[in-house]
């Protein structure tokens, strides 16, 4: 049986759209018989919210779309995430600069930005914290599962 493959989504504080990429992740291998060979994981770059659950929008977006039993605590990345996983996803170019400044030469993650296989082509995830409203929220549900199902699909 080949090795398991898995992959840790990451923004800035992991409580919005790491989060959202992580559960809907989740609920994609679930749904297609996968979780023997994927695993998926969310981090922050910084440790600010560590041991926070999710935004409340996050979580109210993930159970409008039917998501309904995620659960998870804020961390932030460790050098081991990158050996520990196969891919390392960013939400934005920020991230993305964020993660290869802290990847450890030799490590065996592959860093990219989870908007890359946007079929629609919206690369850039927005980081939706500071909106009023969920629409943000909703937005970065919709890319991620599009990014996601590409993702996979090609994989």
């Amino acid at each position: 049986m080949a090795e398991k493959k898995s992959v840790l989504m990451i923004c800035l504080g992991n409580i919005c759209r790491s989060p959202i990429a992580e559960a809907v992740f989740a609920d994609y291998i679930a749904k297609n018989n996968l979780t023997d060979k994927w695993g998926v994981d969310s981090a922050a770059l910084i440790g600010y919210h560590t041991g926070k659950s999710p935004d409340s929008r996050a979580m109210s977006t993930l159970k409008d779309k039917g998501i309904k039993n995620y659960s998870h605590r804020a961390r932030p990345i460790t050098k081991d995430d990158f050996n520990k996983y196969d891919w390392i996803f960013g939400m934005d170019d920020d991230n993305i600069s964020e993660l290869n400044r802290l990847k450890p030469s030799g490590s065996k993650a592959k860093v990219e930005l989870l908007g890359s296989y946007d079929s629609s082509g919206e690369i850039i995830i927005r980081d939706p914290y500071y909106d009023s409203n969920s629409a943000g929220f909703v937005k970065a549900y919709e890319q991620c599962v599009r990014s996601v199902e590409a993702f996979l699909k090609v994989q």
